[in-house]
């Protein structure tokens, strides 16, 4: 390998030659990257600290903490401690600047709580047992950080939701870590890698944009109410394509996750009250 000073470097080529200026058939001038691959490197490397290690700790975080909690303890125990992150937001978001704790504002995410522990439990209870403590400490941590992590990116509203995609990527890399530390391989086949993109493109994809939008965006106690309709919506397709039977605990359930959101957006509702009695602004005349 040569080594030359500033005005050696006839061993190089002058990228703004054509290639066969120097002789090199065969050589050409690298491409520039596309503008949207520059731009997003760009926001990249200009995005705070703080910003990366939210996200990537948000997203990596909830999900090593929800599989090690899978891993742990039964299923049913586990997702339903890991389903009280929706009530932290609303109790969480009353640190946020601007934001104020009502009771209807607990209440209705209580209320989906509960509504939500009927549709997992079928009504039959849970049974806490203490060689689960590992998956049940995990769950609620899962719980913990992922209700953090969406209160806290209200402090990023600069933050365009593309980062996303960075934070996504940093995520598959640890967890491609993790995976290889403390699983073992099993691979996909024939329709298991339909639903793996799915799952890629919706849940697990496209899903944390729009979530990182609302939480930056939205009404925070809002979106942690109405989340709770998500497992009512999956036990209502289950329903309706005949892979799960229509019981009391789902008509319970549907009625407590709806009455919570009603209650939960008492301000929201008389607000539009409000605007819809003053009436459309009329421009003033000169």
């Amino acid at each position: 390998m040569g080594v030359a000073g500033p005005g050696h470097h006839a061993d190089r080529a002058d990228p703004a030659v054509p290639a066969h200026r120097h002789g090199l058939p065969g050589r050409r001038t690298p491409r520039a990257a596309p503008p949207a691959v520059r731009g997003g490197a760009g926001l990249a490397r200009g995005l705070p600290g703080g910003a990366w290690a939210l996200g990537i700790g948000g997203l990596f975080g909830y999900h090593f903490f929800y599989f090690l909690a899978l891993r742990n303890a039964p299923a049913v125990d586990a997702g339903l401690i890991a389903y009280l992150w929706p009530l932290l937001i609303v109790v969480f978001s009353a640190a946020l600047p601007g934001e104020r704790l009502r009771w209807w504002h607990t209440a209705g995410a209580v209320l989906g709580l509960g509504g939500t522990f009927l549709l997992v439990t079928g009504g039959e209870g849970v049974h806490l047992r203490g060689e689960y403590l590992l998956g049940y400490t995990a769950a609620a941590v899962c719980a913990v950080v992922w209700s953090a992590y969406s209160v806290a990116n209200r402090r990023y509203p600069q933050v365009p939701t593309d980062m996303v995609a960075f934070f996504c990527l940093a995520t598959a890399a640890l967890a491609a870590v993790c995976h290889l530390v403390f699983e073992d391989t099993v691979r996909p086949d024939g329709w298991q890698w339909l639903a793996v993109l799915a799952l890629g493109l919706g849940p697990v994809g496209g899903a944390f944009y729009v979530w990182d939008h609302g939480t930056k965006h939205g009404d925070i106690q809002l979106l942690g109410t109405f989340s709770y309709f998500a497992p009512l919506l999956s036990t209502a397709l289950l329903v309706a394509t005949g892979r799960a039977d229509a019981s009391w605990p789902v008509a319970a359930a549907s009625v407590l996750i709806a009455g919570g959101a009603t209650l939960a957006s008492a301000d929201a509702v008389r607000a539009a009250r409000r605007r819809g009695r003053a009436g459309p602004s009329r421009p003033r005349r000169g």
